[in-house]
């Protein structure tokens, strides 16, 4: 890892500090890009930032340009924001087409209300209780149009019957036979119902047919509208799962480092922010640590960057595997690692401290056919000994590199103990 890492991030923290900025991720984030640009340095995460940026539509850049957006946590509400919510806004439009009743009109006041709902957040079509309230409407349309149905068919009924009255009274009349009963329903059926006064049978028939063919169009287009509007909510639920699946993703590889398998910086901060508020509540004791591998310029000549990327891997995963899970511990940048450790003796802590040491100093780092031995220098504080975490996390800082001062290979607490 280059030295001038390690002076952008000084710079970065020594900017804040002169500006009254809290280093909080972003504002630590922004900070760090900018000073990169002084070093003429691309940092992979800020020209990351920039093309991601250019990937975006003009309103999206227009809006991160607004807001003076600089981070991709920041980003997050907008990107949430590309679920396109026009295609729901067609989905209420089809709902209302759909539950408005073809014949009846008696649905028309408390349907505007629930349609004036969705309208204004479409996004409701999701939830249950809106989704059942859309049931209710379309049971309650085919129940007024089947109702008005009923309606006419039982006046087509009555018209048949006094047809039957009509018929049998002309039976009655006649004392002829059969095919004279014949020729009486030939003169039923060719009767002309206009003309014999019976125009409202004609009209209540035409009516009724007309009905039938216009709710049958309608059903058929409202199947379409709805199997179409199903196909969009698909489309999105697709879009949904997949930007699910991202942010996980993205969340995942922000909380922990891809190389070493530690928290990032920004996920250590975040934790050791909850650390803080529980000190600041129950006084509960612990111990920041800051290690430093030795001569890791040196590694990464002799080897390479693979080599150098396996002794910081191989470092992490011995942290993460000794340090335990109510502890955090976070790759602060480069070849630089940082932990909490609760206690209650200070032996306690020694005996963590020198179990660290003594694997990582005893033992071989192994790289193809080389056998690499390495050492560590470590700067330690007590928080109750400071009046702040930043305090104490600086102090910490400083003792490490009186530990590279002093010949490296040491930890040093802030009491003057040397491991």
């Amino acid at each position: 890892m280059p030295a001038d890492i390690k002076d952008i991030a000084k710079d970065t923290i020594r900017n804040l500090f002169a500006k009254n900025i809290l280093p909080t991720p972003n504002e630590y984030h922004k900070e760090f890009c900018n000073v990169a640009k002084t070093y003429d340095l691309n940092i992979k995460e800020c020209k990351q930032f920039k093309e991601l940026i250019s990937k975006l539509n003009e309103e999206e850049q227009k809006e991160i340009k607004d807001k003076n957006i600089t981070t991709f946590e920041d980003m997050i509400p907008i990107l949430l924001n590309r679920v396109a919510t026009k295609n729901l806004k067609t989905l209420t439009s089809l709902f209302q087409e759909s539950v408005t009743p073809s014949i009846s009109i008696g649905l028309d006041e408390s349907l505007t209300k629930f349609s004036v709902k969705i309208g204004n957040s479409p996004a409701l079509l999701f939830e249950e209780d809106i989704q059942k309230e859309m049931q209710s409407f379309i049971t309650k349309r085919f129940e007024a149009d089947q109702k008005i149905v009923k309606q006419k068919t039982a006046e087509i009924a009555k018209l048949v019957t006094l047809m039957g009255q009509y018929l049998n009274d002309a039976i009655s009349s006649s004392g002829n036979s059969g095919d004279e009963v014949s020729s009486i329903k030939d003169e039923i059926k060719a009767i002309n119902l206009t003309e014999n006064g019976l125009e409202e049978l004609t009209n209540l028939q035409s009516k009724l047919i007309s009905a039938a063919m216009s709710i049958e169009n309608e059903m058929h287009q409202v199947e379409e509208k709805l199997s179409s509007g199903k196909t969009h909510v698909e489309e999105l639920e697709a879009k949904v799962k997949k930007l699910e699946e991202e942010l996980d993703k993205s969340k995942k590889e922000s909380i922990k480092d891809h190389l070493t398998g530690v928290l990032t910086r920004k996920a250590f901060e975040y934790e050791a922010n909850k650390v803080e508020k529980n000190y600041e509540r129950n006084s509960t004791q612990y111990a920041i640590v800051f290690f430093d591998i030795d001569h890791f310029k040196a590694i990464n000549d002799t080897y390479g960057h693979a080599g150098g990327d396996m002794i910081l891997s191989t470092f992490g995963k011995i942290l993460s595997k000794y340090t335990r899970e109510l502890d955090i511990v976070g790759r602060y940048g480069g070849e630089e690692f940082v932990a909490i450790i609760h206690f209650n003796l200070k032996r306690e802590l020694l005996k963590y401290l020198k179990r660290i040491k003594s694997i990582v100093t005893e033992n071989n780092f192994v790289y193809g056919k080389y056998k690499i031995r390495i050492t560590f220098s470590a700067g330690v504080t007590i928080r109750n000994d400071h009046t702040s975490f930043d305090s104490a996390l600086q102090k910490a800082d400083m003792l490490l590199y009186e530990a590279k001062e002093a010949g490296r290979n040491k930890i040093i607490l802030e009491d003057h103990t040397i491991i």
